[in-house]
């Protein structure tokens, strides 16, 4: 089911100007970028809510033009829910895979192609990877083809090593280039600007799962790169990402231990389907990123519609199949044409010294976790342990400092593991399933519209919801267009909460990812913008930091959208799992250790940050790193339902703090207030270049005022009163009133004045306004003098050109042009003049050869190109 969201846009339907007006700034502002639909989470229907009905309507019914799709009640989307055809996925060629060699590279070099079928429901696309024709100077490179989508990785490192760090100098970029939808960037430009929020997401997606399976010791810099060159508009790219940077690496010189691959997964009409469509994701219940061995799970990512554990482990092992099925395929492409792993240059703690450590410092560090203290008195006692470690060491080892000090992390996470597995008990005293101490205090800021403070442990969030109009929607632009984001939450991490010094200003890639991660466990739980027709706004500022702030920003956020009286759907929390193992370099066993709600030492010394939000009934949203070689589907389930445990018990405390959400807005919120007008009557409220409506919003000190193509009005103030009043205004108004609020002023918008257009004649004419459903073009200018405005026309998305096209704005937005030449076909039903670009072009080909006709330019090779790659439309990544 597809909701259209109001447009938080001015419309006129006599000049098809797009504009923006907010009372605060006093403003009307020439807009003629693209208004976006966005497409709700299909995560269950929209259900009403009493308490709010006063504050929004559902759509009006209204017959079906050629313009706009009209948008579908609550009740005829639960009756077409009902009617729907069951999802049928098409028949797929069984799993198999073959190598091919040609010389058909550059100057006849040798090509290597790799074609997978993976041999699961939905994807009956074979998974192309090839080598040896472009990026031959890079250690790994590889393209990697899926249907008319077509990836780009290359692996590279540096020639020597850097001997003086003790870390994993791996750095991940990917690029999701505009050209590869025949698009180009709207910057000033023209180039693809610093990468955006999903860019940095799906980098992090690729480092994850690799990261763990370099070879302990590599200190070479090396530097995973993508891009996607060619982008179909059929399914996500994030899961060819990484398995073709694992690719590059698994045939580069880098010791990366064994293949890796990764697979997304759907759930839809109780069946689980592989890589979906964007179009079957829409209907998914769930969102699962898996990438790992064909031994054991790396990673996983997602969100979903509140699923019960069970489900999630059966869509774990689902895509873990489709993995095993590629990775073995790439264990082969490696064996072809792979690099001998260079082993030579790791850097290894030298022979006896681990037991030399061990025998010196064991009592010690078994001391260090009986003591159980606070973060303050343990990171005290482990940072004298460790100046301790290295005193004992530095005179026989002098030039060895790195390698001493793995030796003893290795001793502190072999200990840690042997006290929980023995006693239960863990560094801090706490049992392996035991959350510590919750403290909650709602309404803490009282100008704030909903406010909480969350404490778990020595972890704590400051989490704040504001509320506004659709106008207060977070924009982003995308391949396909603006998108606008009603619901989105900013995470902060500054350097205090952990009580250090350090950079502060824009987010990093981790609070990106910690901010989307809570974000979607919250997404979830929001009414739809019918029941509750706020845009929302949720910040989590970490204060304290000893385990997952995270998870704190899912708890605290949840308390503050309560507070600010936002009737969520039900409470969720989330809880960090984590786990501890005897042999790091193993995949996880029987013997593994699972705790709950781990504390910043257990992360770092342990193998699994495990983190999973939702409700009492199920689960929103889910993100796994771990630091072995995998992990084992029985032992994910173990640690699922440990989570749930924890989860119900975070549930238990949030409910005695806040028990339901507020039944009653703040007084600093604004009201909204929703009602329609008849179509014609747009321009009569909007007034010539927006006056009207600007003396609206002044003389009823609204904070607000959108109106809809379809004559849906949005207004918002603080004062009720005043919003019933401007209603009341609104609608004498349109049936003849008018005027300046009650001063009196300038009354409806003055028509076209000019000669009529002649049917069936081309004209070319300024560009006014570029929409979904087509292009508005002036065609004749108004008065000189600006008494009377130019005759504006619209030419529907179905005549832009011969061939279908799916998404107007993203194709508009690729010609970058603002004039355009049309044909005057006669006016609708409706009055309203219907033009076409496709019947100048088809004119034109009829002519190519002979006299062309006036006004019609040839189309050059670039806008050819262009219209080559947009025509089937563009859809999110």
């Amino acid at each position: 089911m597809k909701f259209q969201t109001a447009l938080s846009v001015l419309l006129a339907v006599s000049s098809a100007d797009a504009f923006s007006v907010i009372g605060n700034n006093k403003a009307v502002t020439r807009n003629t970028n693209h208004i976006s639909h966005i497409s709700l989470p299909a995560f269950g229907l929209p259900k009403s809510l009493s308490n709010y009905k006063s504050l929004s309507k559902l759509y009006a019914e209204g017959e079906e033009t050629d313009v706009v799709e009209e948008e579908k009640t609550e009740e005829e989307a639960v009756e077409e829910a009902e009617t729907e055809e069951p999802l049928v996925l098409c028949d797929v060629p069984p799993a198999s895979h073959h190598i091919e060699v040609t010389n058909d590279g550059p100057a006849g070099a040798q090509v290597t192609t790799l074609t997978v079928n993976v041999g699961m429901p939905g994807h009956p696309e074979p998974l192309v990877f090839q080598t040896g024709k472009i990026g031959r100077q890079a250690a790994g490179a590889v393209t990697l083809t899926r249907g008319d989508t077509i990836l780009y990785n290359t692996a590279s490192r540096d020639k020597d090593p850097k001997e003086s760090i003790d870390f994993l100098p791996l750095s991940v970029e990917h690029q999701e280039r505009f050209s590869s939808a025949g698009l180009t960037s709207g910057s000033y430009n023209r180039r693809d600007g610093r990468p955006a929020e999903h860019e940095v997401l799906t980098c992090r997606l690729i480092d994850r799962p690799l990261r763990p399976l370099i070879a302990d010791g590599w200190r070479h810099e090396t530097q995973v790169l993508s891009w996607v060159l060619s982008y179909d508009g059929e399914r996500s790219c994030d899961p060819l990402a990484i398995t073709a940077s694992a690719a590059a690496l698994w045939i580069s010189d880098v010791p990366l231990s064994k293949p890796v691959a990764a697979a997304m997964v759907g759930y839809i009409d109780g069946q689980f389907v592989f890589n979906p469509t964007n179009e079957q994701m829409e209907k998914s219940k769930l969102n699962l990123t898996v990438a790992g061995t064909k031994d054991a799970v790396l990673m996983i990512e997602g969100a979903a519609d509140f699923l019960p554990e069970e489900t999630m482990i059966e869509a774990v092992a689902f895509g873990h199949k489709a993995i095993k099925t590629i990775c073995a395929a790439l264990e082969e492409f490696g064996e072809a044409v792979g690099k001998e792993k260079n082993y030579s240059t790791l850097i290894k703690p030298l022979d006896g010294l681990q037991e030399e450590v061990n025998e010196a410092l064991s009592a010690k560090v078994e001391e260090l976790w009986n003591s159980e203290g606070k973060k303050e008195d343990l990171s005290a006692n482990m940072s004298a342990l460790s100046k301790e470690a290295w005193a004992t060491f530095e005179e026989k080892y002098p030039d060895n400092k790195n390698e001493v000090m793995k030796c003893y992390k290795n001793l502190l996470s072999k200990k840690m593991y042997e006290k929980a597995k023995a006693t239960g008990v863990r560094c801090d005293g706490r049992k392996l399933d035991e959350v510590r101490v919750i403290d909650i205090e709602t309404t803490m800021l009282p100008k704030v519209h909903g406010s909480a403070l969350f404490t778990r442990g020595e972890t704590q969030a400051i989490a704040t919801a504001t509320l506004g109009d659709s106008g207060m929607k977070q924009k982003i632009d995308k391949l396909d267009g603006l998108e606008k984001k009603r619901f989105y939450l900013q995470y902060t991490f500054p350097p205090s909460c952990v009580g250090e010094t350090g950079r502060v200003g824009a987010p990093g890639r981790r609070e990106i990812g910690h901010g989307n991660l809570a974000e979607r466990a919250l997404q979830a739980i929001i009414p739809s913008e019918d029941d509750f027709p706020y845009s929302i706004r949720v910040e989590s500022l970490i204060t304290e930091s000893n385990g997952s702030s995270s998870m704190a920003s899912v708890c605290g956020g949840c308390l503050a959208l309560m507070d600010a009286g936002v009737p969520v759907k039900s409470p969720v929390a989330g809880i960090a799992m984590g786990m501890l193992l005897d042999d790091t370099h193993s995949v996880s066993d029987d013997d593994a250790v699972i705790v709950s709600d781990i504390l910043g030492t257990e992360d770092g010394l342990g193998t699994m940050d495990f983190k999973v939000a939702g409700d009492k009934t199920g689960i929103t949203t889910f993100q796994l790193d771990i630091k072995c070689e995998g992990l084992t589907i029985e032992t994910m389930s173990r640690a699922l339902q440990q989570a749930k445990e924890g989860r119900l018990h975070i549930l238990e405390k949030m409910e005695t703090a806040l028990e339901s959400h507020r039944g009653e807005l703040p007084n600093t919120v604004p009201r909204i207030r929703k009602f329609n007008i008849p179509e014609g009557n747009i321009g009569k409220v909007i007034g010539p270049g927006g006056k009207q409506i600007r003396a609206i919003i002044e003389d009823f000190e609204l904070t607000n005022m959108d109106v809809g193509e379809d004559g849906e009005i949005q207004v918002s103030s603080l004062d009720s009163e005043k919003l019933e009043k401007a209603e009341q205004f609104v609608m004498d108004l349109i049936k003849g009133g008018g005027g300046r609020g009650e001063r009196g002023g300038k009354g409806p918008k003055v028509p076209y004045a000019g000669p009529a257009p002649v049917e069936g004649e081309t004209y070319k004419g300024k560009i006014t306004g570029i929409h979904q459903f087509g292009v508005f073009v002036e065609i004749l200018p108004g008065a000189e003098d600006g008494s009377s405005p130019g005759l504006e026309g619209l030419c529907h998305v179905s005549e832009l050109h011969t061939e279908r096209i799916r998404n107007c704005e993203g194709f508009m937005k690729s010609l970058g042009i603002e004039e355009m030449e049309v044909k005057y076909l006669g006016k609708n039903a409706k009055g309203q003049l219907q033009l076409s670009r496709k019947a100048v072009m088809e004119e034109g080909r009829n002519k190519k050869g002979s006299q062309k006709v006036e006004g019609v330019k040839e189309m050059s090779e670039e806008e050819v190109d262009v219209i080559a790659q947009a025509i089937e439309g563009i859809k999110n990544l």
